[in-house]
């Protein structure tokens, strides 16, 4: 409406009684929110117009962080402004989820997460967490299935194979810590589970904060002896002799090491995880925003170049369709999780 029409309209509405300025308030109000409205629209359509930010839960050089920083160089691409990785570790990822919805209401703000991240601890750690992990974050995609080992050190540890190992900590249950990234992760949970199925062995479990190459650096200095950890993580350290991988947990023996059984076949069905990485979101952002994310992640997904990134790191890709097949697909995962922490009876720490 013009200056000169609501002139008009204010003429007529003087004339007709005082009460017609009461609607006349209404009608400028209704034209501001419609405004507004309309500049939020365009603001969504010009979406990203500066520096979007993706959000890692662990430090550099692990899996996590070696999909968000080849996933970020083709965003980037994709919807025509730079991206920056920021490591926030801690916590079991609590920092880095917090600081997504702290920052993420309006979609520039996102998160690569993992299964111990954004599945395990909000159900472990529900009670640390100043938000409601279910209400306020969205998964926008999940990406790629990444295998990994059950690993041993070479200091001191004789075992090559699991029935070695299993043998040998019969015999040496002193003797044997395994590593995990805290209470509750997906490592500590995984050894749990193989330590009850191989005859309820007794292990020590040593927490690393510093993620997978943290759990590295423990078995390197033979900190730790065993520890389940994803492949593209210890690969150096295994092709080098530094560590030895016992068995892998996979769908099947992977083309790099046809000699290492995986889990199945040793007779341990269901005992490791094959972790996921996924890319997440505030629920605050807008729809419109999400879908334009998710739309712009997919496209980078079929790039040569992400598929042979992401291949080198022997992962499998596994997108998700819609935001929808997301939501259903995490919610399953966690339900899943909510089970094994009950068959574990994990201690749940307060």
């Amino acid at each position: 409406m013009s200056a000169l029409s609501l002139r008009e309209a204010k003429c007529g509405f003087c004339m007709t009684g005082g009460s017609s300025m009461k609607q006349l308030k209404l009608i400028v109000v209704s034209l501001l929110c419609l405004t507004l409205l309309e500049a939020q629209s365009h603001a969504q359509d010009r979406f990203p117009n500066r520096q979007m930010k993706i959000v890692v839960p662990f430090g550099p050089g692990g899996t996590t962080d070696i999909v968000a920083r080849v996933l970020a160089e083709e965003l980037k691409n994709r919807l025509g402004q730079t991206f920056v990785v920021e490591n926030k570790p801690g916590a079991d990822g609590l920092i880095a989820i917090q600081e997504l919805v702290r920052s993420g209401g309006d979609g520039y703000t996102l998160m690569l997460g993992n299964v111990t991240t954004n599945a395990l601890t909000p159900i472990v750690y529900a009670s640390k967490m100043s938000i409601n992990y279910e209400r306020d974050v969205v998964p926008v995609m999940r990406l790629v299935d990444v295998p990994a080992f059950l690993v041993a050190t070479t200091k001191n540890f004789p075992p090559k194979t699991v029935p070695e190992f299993i043998e040998y900590a019969k015999k040496n249950s002193e003797k044997i810590n395994f590593g995990t990234t805290g209470v509750g992760s997906y490592p500590h949970l995984d050894m749990m589970l193989f330590a009850k199925r191989a005859g309820n062995l007794t292990m020590a479990a040593i927490p690393n904060k510093g993620g997978a190459s943290g759990m590295i650096n423990d078995l390197l200095v033979g900190t730790v002896q065993v520890a389940f950890i994803n492949v593209a993580t210890t690969a150096a350290n295994v092709n080098g002799g530094r560590l030895r991988p016992l068995a892998v947990v996979n769908h099947a023996r992977l083309p790099g090491y046809p000699d290492v059984p995986t889990m199945q076949e040793l007779g341990f069905p269901g005992v490791g995880t094959i972790a996921w990485q996924a890319l997440f979101a505030s629920a605050a952002a807008p729809r419109e925003v999400l879908e334009k994310v998710r739309e712009a992640t997919a496209q980078s997904l079929k790039t040569p170049a992400v598929i042979q990134a992401l291949k080198q790191q022997e992962f499998n890709m596994v997108p998700t369709n819609s935001l929808e097949e997301a939501k259903v697909w995490l919610t399953d995962d966690m339900n899943n999780w909510r089970n094994i922490i009950r068959e574990m009876k994990l201690e749940i720490p307060n």
